[in-house]
């Protein structure tokens, strides 16, 4: 509790002198055709996710080794992945401050996915989805490095509206905590309990602040680090020799269940611009809470409507294992969820 507490409250400290630096430097997220807010908007808010974290598991390190005279182990793999999550925070800060062509993004975060394979770290079992089971090391790593990339830009395309990329990402980050709790890996849970501790803090200003006073979002800065620390815990929790080889359909469905929405809805808009002959990443108004505001509801109210769908989703797969249902029939039911939501959601804006 006290590495997340003073993660709060250092955001909470910090944040107010970053929404005064980015008016003094003009650092702004600007309105375009994707994009809800109509005025110019402070955008460095996720500046602090990354150095806030950091302080939260140093201190949470000091206090577990507190008392005692054991040497906290380091692997050539941890220095690896803090070196990714280094890429993709300084790609995203840069991106933020100057601007960034979206081919050397994608680029600076492959490189950082391929950290992962190359820590061992990746999806090696199915465990039954799509008829599979164990995977070749040919087959798992470009799955691995594909999943990644798809969550990290997931994360980062989902925020759109306040408060929606946080909030998902608070539910995620605890849920890990708690499961890495069950199985008695202190190290992820200070993880994710330091960035969850980070994101409350950011949430304050950036769904009670006040436009022109202390407002401000998170940019790629934030988002892309959110994306590639859950795509790391994602991973982490499903792979094969974590757990009972028993029980891996429930991690490997536990961390699907945990980024499905983010993922189908990016997957969605991407091949719908595709089969359009438009550019992938093209700027519009077609993500989930964009046509959930299309029905006439408010930016907050299609916040709470994404978060009781994601919370409904969660719940229904979690009835649905536990009642033996097949690792399939469970997915698939998630999809025609998300679809029969979307399709009922456009035909009522269509009336409005």
């Amino acid at each position: 509790m006290i590495p997340f507490t003073i993660c709060i409250a250092i955001a909470l400290a910090v944040i107010p002198f970053i929404v005064r630096m980015c008016y003094k430097h003009e650092l702004y997220d600007m309105p375009n055709s994707r994009k809800i807010h109509k005025i110019a908007i402070p955008r460095l808010g996720g500046i602090i996710f990354m150095p806030v974290t950091a302080i939260g598991m140093l201190v949470g390190l000091l206090l577990m080794n507190k008392g005692h005279n054991e040497e906290v182990e380091f692997y050539l793999s941890s220095f690896l992945m803090i070196v990714g999550a280094m890429l993709i925070y300084i790609i995203g800060l840069i991106d933020d401050i100057k601007g960034l062509k979206a081919s050397h993004k994608f680029l600076i975060q492959t490189i950082a996915a391929l950290i992962f394979p190359l820590c061992n770290l990746m999806i090696n079992n199915l465990h039954g989805l799509f008829g599979l089971y164990e995977l070749p090391l040919w087959a798992s790593y470009p799955l691995t490095v594909f999943v990644i990339l798809l969550i990290v830009n997931a994360m980062n395309l989902i925020d759109g509206i306040d408060g929606l990329s946080s909030s998902l990402s608070i539910i995620m980050l605890l849920v890990f905590a708690f499961l890495f709790h069950q199985l008695n890996a202190p190290l992820f849970v200070l993880l994710s309990v330091s960035l969850t501790g980070a994101l409350i803090g950011f949430f304050y200003y950036n769904y009670y602040g006040r436009i022109g006073k202390n407002k401000i979002f998170m940019g790629d800065t934030g988002s892309l680090f959110i994306g590639f620390v859950i795509a790391y815990l994602a991973i982490k929790y499903q792979m094969k020799g974590w757990v009972n080889i028993t029980n891996g359909d429930a991690t490997l469905l536990t961390s699907i269940t945990l980024v499905f929405i983010p993922c189908i809805d990016v997957t969605r808009v991407a091949l719908t611009r595709l089969f359009k002959g438009k550019k992938m990443f093209a700027p519009d108004q077609t993500h989930i809470h964009h046509i959930i505001m299309q029905m006439g509801l408010t930016m907050h109210h299609a916040l709470y409507t994404i978060i009781i769908l994601y919370i409904v989703i969660g719940i229904l797969n979690w009835g649905l294992y536990v009642s033996n249902v097949n690792i399939n029939w469970i997915f698939l039911t998630d999809i025609l969820i998300y679809f029969t939501f979307i399709w009922s959601a456009k035909k009522i804006g269509e009336t409005k």
